[in-house]
């Protein structure tokens, strides 16, 4: 499978599991001075390679990338080691954040992968300016962080990588969820 095919794959994922509605969240994949993210608006549903949208990592995004183009642009450039951003909409992992405080996974998982997973404030009107450099800032030191009321933003050396720290974030903060209304913590 290439990469655009399991990009389409891993962004079928995220709705597939619960990550995503049918038409929110992001991907892209990296491969050299290249990479795909998928067009705005898209359908997780009904994606296919072919939708698709080329992008440069220096000079920019084709007509009908996702509006997030510009910020996985910018992850690139700052993380050369990057090859995967997945931006997904967690219900858990949301909500766990909408105080702006950075989450601490109580799970063992989830304190292993990332003990603490930074939340990024940005008023809504001003998202678009302000999210590119705030998100690749913060993932230059993170795998995850989350942009308070809005959503997930992992990165990876792989889409697996990256779908790997999604998923384990969704479940550290359904956990404790879980945790706090049983009163275990």
């Amino acid at each position: 499978m290439d990469l655009r095919e399991q990009l389409v794959q891993y962004y079928q994922w995220l709705r597939q599991y619960g990550n995503n509605d049918s038409h929110s969240g992001n991907a892209s994949v990296r491969a050299g001075d290249r990479f795909w993210v998928t067009p705005t608006g898209s359908c997780a549903d009904t994606l296919t390679v072919d939708d698709l949208v080329a992008c440069s990592v220096q000079d920019g995004c084709g007509v009908g990338a996702s509006l997030d183009g510009p910020l996985h642009q910018q992850i690139y450039q700052q993380n050369p080691a990057a090859t995967a951003v997945l931006h997904s909409h967690g219900p858990y992992s949301v909500a766990a954040t909408l105080n702006g405080e950075s989450f601490m996974p109580l799970d063992f998982e989830g304190q292993l992968y990332f003990p603490e997973v930074p939340v990024i404030t940005i008023p809504y009107a001003d998202y678009v300016a302000q999210a590119p450099a705030a998100v690749a800032t913060m993932l230059r030191n993170h795998r995850i962080t989350v942009v308070r009321g809005h959503g997930v933003y992992a990165v990876g050396e792989t889409l697996n990588l990256a779908y790997k720290w999604t998923c384990s974030l969704e479940l550290s903060a359904k956990t404790a969820f879980i945790a706090r209304q049983m009163g275990t913590v």
